[in-house]
């Protein structure tokens, strides 16, 4: 605080010769100015300044172009990925559409072939039932055939074998002949 009251009491002293003489010359005096520490202040600053600009400045500026340009090219391949990301999403739609409308044509391919074969099949098995049908008519007929002709034998020996009992003579093979047809003709009848 002592400072600066001896500067104000200095500065009014300084003014009174102030108004004498040039007052350039009073303020320098004031001031305690003087022009060779002005000039090699002056020239220290414009050192300084170029040093900072060259090492300190310099550098950070490029460091900061550099950046925004990295940050400049990443918005721009963000765009482009957005854009790839946004075809993508169309191609794989398209491709889901194509792949839905070819699961629909092979499903109803499917169905009709299904239908198809369930027909050929069907119809392979009535014709396998009908054959077996005239397998088995064909069977019974031909057992049906082979009964009646070995009833027919038994029914003429019987015959024969009652006619010899009751007429008690032996019966020659034209006998046994004749009577197997008299008695199968009147069964048949």
């Amino acid at each position: 605080m002592l400072d600066l009251i001896n500067v104000l009491a200095t500065a009014t002293e300084h003014a009174d010769a102030a108004t004498s003489g040039n007052p350039a010359e009073a303020i320098a005096k004031g001031f305690h100015w003087e022009s060779a520490l002005f000039i090699a202040q002056f020239i220290n600053i414009v050192i300084v300044l170029f040093v900072l600009k060259k090492f300190a400045f310099g550098p950070i500026t490029a460091m900061l172009s550099q950046r925004k340009a990295r940050i400049a090219e990443g918005e721009a391949k963000l765009t482009q990925i957005q854009q790839q990301l946004a075809d993508s999403e169309k191609n794989t739609a398209a491709a889901i559409a194509k792949a839905n409308e070819e699961a629909q044509r092979l499903v109803t391919e499917a169905k009709e072939s299904a239908a198809i074969l369930s027909e050929r099949k069907s119809q392979e098995a009535i014709a396998s039932a009908q054959q077996i049908l005239a397998k088995a008519e064909s069977a019974a007929k031909t057992e049906r055939d082979l009964l009646k002709a070995e009833l027919k034998r038994e029914f003429g020996r019987l015959v024969t074998a009652t006619t010899a009992q009751v007429t008690g003579k032996v019966l020659t093979s034209d006998d046994q002949q004749r009577l197997n047809a008299e008695a199968l003709t009147k069964v048949e009848a």
